[in-house]
């Protein structure tokens, strides 16, 4: 493994890209380590030490969030557009027949509307986590002017770490806007371990190797499920052509595990981050009815077990709703028709259709609850270790594996362009 590391940095033009690529990262950490004007260092410290929520929505943020930074919304907006642009192409025909249809010049009409839906988007939230953040003591009282410009200042962070996404992307070595998450979750890995070492505790030693032991296992399970998958076999018929008998082969169709990636968790944080925002900006109301209930709200959602409840149901639910969106079994059984295919002992059409959509449903359930447990996991951590400070999300551990292995994979198709034997 060392060995193909190496040789690697002994091909000139893949040094260079992932050269360009640290670069690059180096930027988006020096963006990230610049705050606005105004914030209260030691309020912004008090609320995420208090709110773990904060801390997930920080972490697609790329750790922007956490210094109130130009770029703190990272490219969650850019996310968000993507998802009600994939939406919006399973229920506009129009859309659908442009993305699919066009070939490159469709998908890039595609990705131009994504990035004009991110900077309203951007501007929006923004305007919310200001008030909110104001509600909490950490700025203080902003002017129109000085609301407008952190308005600007951060959704101008947002494209511009869109347009540093989108570089990386090009050079074929990762998804750019996953390496971005993926910089910014392990750059705070310095700070949590040597916050464990100024707290350490002798008495604590066999939790700390507890913990140990169970997070190689939860690393392990990523991986594992992130690469399961299950072959359903399909047969091509022979057809005459001429003098010239074509098909007769045989081949797989790959149903994942995880076919839904981190998407389902993503959808799961907004839905749960409106009734906890909402209440926040109601607890200081002036009528006595609003403010206990606007705090009630607050608290249930502060509550670990309430909250990691609903957000385990959410994801699974999410899971199967994400799932559905982007795999039609109807369509996928239509092509094979078309081609020639079937599934062995299952009648093209119909038969194979519901054949389909059953198999995947018991897939999905296992990969459904796979992404619940990882999403409370920093919950059953904290429980089972009583250790806070290395507490690194389930979240952040799918999306770091999952960028791992991704590069990985880009690299090794790289190395075999040039004759090298991959990974």
């Amino acid at each position: 493994m060392l060995d193909k590391f190496l040789q690697v940095f002994k091909i000139k033009e893949l040094r260079n890209k992932i050269f360009f690529v640290l670069g690059i990262l180096v930027v988006f950490r020096l963006a990230a380590n610049i705050p606005v004007p105004g914030v209260n260092v030691e309020q912004l410290r008090q609320f995420f030490e208090n709110n773990q929520f904060f801390g997930l929505l920080n972490l697609f943020s790329g750790g922007g969030l956490r210094n109130i930074s130009i770029v703190m919304l990272g490219v969650g907006p850019y996310i968000t557009a993507s998802i009600i642009m994939q939406l919006l192409t399973m229920i506009v025909p129009r859309l659908e027949q442009i993305y699919k249809e066009e070939g490159e010049a469709g998908r890039q009409k595609f990705n131009m509307w994504t990035r004009w839906i991110t900077v309203p988007l951007a501007a929006m939230q923004t305007f919310g986590m200001v008030k909110l953040f104001q509600s909490q003591g950490i700025f203080s009282a902003l002017s129109g002017f000085q609301l407008a410009t952190i308005i600007v200042i951060a959704t101008t962070g947002t494209v511009f770490l869109m347009w540093l996404g989108e570089l990386i992307t090009e050079k074929n070595i990762g998804n750019g806007v996953s390496i971005i998450i993926f910089a910014g979750i392990v750059a705070g890995l310095p700070t949590s371990i040597s916050r464990l070492f100024a707290i350490w505790d002798p008495s604590k030693l066999f939790s700390y190797i507890g913990f140990l032991i169970f997070a190689l296992a939860v690393i392990g399970a990523v991986v594992f499920v992130t690469e399961g998958q299950r072959n359903i076999p399909v047969s091509y018929a022979k057809r005459v052509r001429g003098n010239r008998i074509y098909g007769g082969t045989s081949t797989h169709l790959p149903l994942r595990v995880n076919q839904a990636g981190v998407i389902p968790i993503i959808f799961a944080m907004s839905i749960m981050l409106f009734p906890g925002m909402i209440a926040n900006f109601f607890v200081t109301a002036s009528n006595p009815a609003v403010a206990n209930f606007a705090t009630s709200i607050s608290n249930l959602f502060k509550n670990q077990m309430f909250y990691g409840s609903i957000y385990f149901i959410l994801v699974v639910a999410f899971t199967y709703f994400y799932t559905a969106v982007t795999f039609d079994p109807h369509q996928i059984a239509e092509n094979l028709q078309k081609q020639g295919g079937y599934v062995p002992g299952i009648r093209p059409g119909q038969n194979t259709a519901d054949y389909l959509a059953r198999t995947l449903n018991r897939i999905t359930l296992a990969g459904a609850l796979f992404l619940g447990l990882i999403a409370v996991l920093p919950f059953v951590v904290q429980g089972l270790t009583n250790i806070q400070s290395l507490t690194i999300g389930g979240t952040g551990l799918l999306i770091v594996v999952a960028v791992v292995i991704e590069i990985m994979k880009q690299l090794e198709s790289q190395m075999i362009m040039r004759d090298y034997e991959g990974f």
